[in-house]
């Protein structure tokens, strides 16, 4: 009986009963978890030198990985994980406009976390692979572990319209699942029907950027590998230059 009042009490004192703070929470922890294995799977796949994974098996993280973070806030915040989301909601008049830079904070937070986190599960995988150094260009970089870095062809115009395109596709697409006067997804099965969607876009969309298409994905990441030693080359645009990208 002592340990049932005393878990009780604790789960009382622990509950958080204002719905913006548990939605701020919801966020950060899913996209704490998207990020977590999108970015588990691209350091995988590099610092193996592609023995353990490769570009379609990062892509196939990356999508799962929207599954289980959908399933982790979708109750409670409504699994927005994504700025541009939460954007399309407030034009579309489903979300509160004061809402928006606060649920963007909580993405970007997030996924700046799970970088470190990534960081930090892969650390000496990424100083073996890099031979001790943090480089954004070259044979041994690292940087594209944790942001997208277009391709060495592309100009910045191009890269824009690939973002816009595949942004947009991925933001009809889920509106339409969402949609009741369309054919509906089964129910419970929306998060399998999004993370389907994130893979079919990434392996058709993928070759000129790595389909980013989400802000905080790219932004939070990209601001921890400034902050862990990679150098301020991880915001510079030069085309042409670079492993992959044109980043440097």
């Amino acid at each position: 009986m002592g340990t049932a009042s005393f878990l009780k009490s604790a789960q009382a004192l622990l509950r958080i009963r204002n719905q913006l703070v548990r939605e701020c929470l919801a966020e950060l922890l899913a996209v704490f978890v998207l990020i977590l294995i999108s970015l588990s799977g691209s350091a995988q796949m590099v610092t193996s030198f592609e023995k353990k994974g490769n570009i379609v098996t990062a892509y196939l993280a990356g999508a799962l990985s929207i599954m289980v973070a959908i399933h982790m806030a979708g109750g409670v915040s409504g699994a927005h994980l994504n700025p541009a989301f939460s954007f399309a909601m407030c034009l579309l008049e489903q979300f509160p406009w004061w809402k928006l830079p606060i649920f963007v904070a909580m993405q970007v937070l997030g996924a700046f976390l799970s970088a470190g986190a990534v960081y930090a599960l892969y650390y000496d995988a990424i100083w073996h692979y890099g031979n001790g150094t943090l480089t954004t260009s070259g044979p041994q970089e690292t940087a594209s572990i944790f942001a997208t870095y277009p391709a060495d062809y592309l100009s910045l115009s191009n890269g824009f319209l690939d973002q816009v395109i595949g942004t947009a596709l991925l933001i009809m697409g889920v509106l339409a699942m969402l949609d009741t006067r369309n054919k509906s997804v089964p129910k419970g099965l929306e998060p399998v029907a999004m993370a389907l969607l994130v893979f079919c876009i990434e392996i058709s969309m993928g070759s000129n950027c790595n389909c980013p298409l989400n802000p905080a994905r790219d932004f939070g990441p990209r601001l921890f590998t400034y902050v862990a030693g990679w150098g301020a080359e991880v915001f510079r645009w030069v085309e042409g230059r670079g492993r992959g990208g044109g980043w440097q």
